[in-house]
């Protein structure tokens, strides 16, 4: 009998549920757009951030630099030996630690014991920069007379005769400038740290025997331009490396563009059990908060940063249009969700006030009032679900344009001073590096199981709503009512 009567009732007033059906489903799509799009921001954030974290990685602990002291000289400083002979090729680097001030080795075996830390790892970064060219003596010449042998007479404060000074012609300097980026990698934790976010193109990775060996990964971008391949060698400070793998970065071009054994990378620095920066993973990512509080806490003097502190960082079209999905987009789904479920709500109360004599005259049959509010339900929730899966089409049906679409969004990454603190670290701009790298990022608009759950919640709570005022209304409904209204 309700099913019957629902049927009938329905498709009696076909105009009205379609007007009820629509409101609700404007309302459901534009919340499965938003939803689908605020998800595109947030995976095309997660792409950008993964260019200065490494992947796994949630926060990162560093310490600011102190201030240098007075009269001290923190630029480059380069040495080149003096010879005699009129052409000398001279080569020298120049090693610097990046970023934050040098941590103990030993900090990380204390992160790592913290409440919360699943594993932590220590890197050092490094800055090289190398000068090599050549010296050219130059030869003194006379602009006057000259003796029998060819050679200036006379000399500084002596007769020349009449001639000129002597001038030195010729000679000069020629050197090139080379700088480049470092990262010590531990080779027994590479699951963690800037290593973890580049895959291998080319030969292989570090062992975890490979502590000290004089090997080395590089970038692709950097092995193009200084022509390595697997096999190439090459010197710093000395010391020869060899290239046992060309790493390429999973997500964006990393600025990383060497990496050694952390041993090795300590030697070079001068900096004996040091580390620049300390990658941190949490056993739960609920729990990130908790975990930054706590290191910060208990390991006084040091900065913590996480992936949220670093989405500040991002600029550009993608930050804009991230703020406008959050924020506008947001508010403007609940107004109009508002404005469908009150409009659902008003007309199906209305059309309980029209039908006075068909709920008076059943309820004088013997229909008592949960009956006839439970009728009224049953249409309202009827319309809300025609609503809900009109929605669910209307949004899919959005998020699919948007994704197919693509459209370009451009994010600009700052680093004002490198590491937590300074927004980088190995693999993206590194500690102490004043870096600005521009990202380009293809939107998406996925839509996952949990976005299709909410529009149907969503479908039900505004069937229910309207249901409720009207079946509220048909229930105080009296027979007597049915009687007065027949002319």
């Amino acid at each position: 009998m309700f099913g019957i009567y629902l049927k009938r009732e329905l498709g009696r007033r076909k105009k009205a549920a379609l007007v009820v059906a629509l409101g609700l489903a404007l309302g459901i799509a534009l919340v499965i757009t938003v939803s689908s799009v605020s998800a595109g921001m947030t995976q095309a954030q997660d792409k950008v951030l993964k260019s200065l974290y490494g992947l796994g990685t949630d926060m990162t602990v560093t310490k600011a630099q102190s201030a240098p002291k007075a009269g001290s000289s923190q630029g480059p400083n380069f040495k080149f030996d003096a010879k005699s002979s009129s052409k000398t090729s001279q080569s020298s680097d120049r090693v610097m630690t990046q970023g934050g001030q040098a941590l103990k080795s030993s900090l990380v075996e204390k992160v790592s014991a913290q409440k919360g830390v699943a594993s932590a790892v220590g890197t050092l970064s490094l800055n090289v920069t190398k000068v090599d060219g050549s010296f050219t003596q130059g030869k003194a010449q006379s602009s006057g007379g000259s003796g029998s042998n060819g050679q200036a007479q006379g000399g500084p404060g002596g007769s020349t005769g009449g001639s000129g000074q002597p001038q030195v012609q010729g000679g000069g300097a020629n050197f090139d400038v080379n700088n480049y980026s470092v990262a010590g990698i531990d080779v027994t934790h590479q699951e963690l740290g800037p290593l973890a976010s580049t895959k291998i193109t080319s030969g292989r990775t570090f062992t975890a025997s490979q502590t000290h060996a004089e090997v080395a990964v590089v970038s692709k971008s950097y092995a193009k331009s200084k022509k390595y391949k697997v096999g190439s060698t090459f010197k710093i400070s000395g010391t020869k490396y060899t290239v046992i793998g060309i790493a390429t970065p999973s997500s964006s071009e990393s600025t990383t563009d060497v990496y050694l054994p952390l041993k090795q990378a300590q030697t070079l620095a001068d900096a004996e059990d040091k580390v620049t920066t300390i990658y941190v993973k949490a056993t739960d990512s609920q729990q990130i908060s908790a975990v930054k509080k706590a290191i910060q806490a208990n390991i006084s003097g040091t900065t913590v940063t996480t992936s949220a502190d670093l989405a500040s960082t991002v600029s550009g079209s993608l930050s804009t249009a991230s703020s406008l999905a959050s924020s506008v987009g947001k508010w403007l789904s609940i107004a109009v969700l508002a404005a469908a479920f009150l409009v659902a709500a008003l007309l199906t109360s209305s059309a309980v006030s029209r039908r006075v004599r068909e709920f008076g005259t059943l309820k004088a049959l013997g229909w008592p009032s949960h009956k006839v509010t439970r009728q009224v339900v049953g249409e309202s929730m009827v319309n809300g679900l025609l609503g809900g899966g009109l929605g669910i089409a209307l949004g899919l049906a959005a998020a699919y344009t948007v994704t197919a679409i693509s459209p370009k969004l451009t994010a600009q990454l700052g680093s004002t001073g490198g590491g937590p603190g300074g927004m980088g670290g190995p693999g993206g701009g590194g500690p102490g590096q004043s870096t600005a790298s521009k990202l380009e990022i293809a939107l998406t608009a996925p839509v996952s199981v949990t976005t299709i759950a909410l529009a149907v919640g969503l479908a039900v709570t505004g069937g229910l709503i309207a249901g409720a005022m009207g079946g509220w209304r048909a229930s105080r409904m009296r027979p007597a009512d049915a009687l007065r209204s027949v002319s």
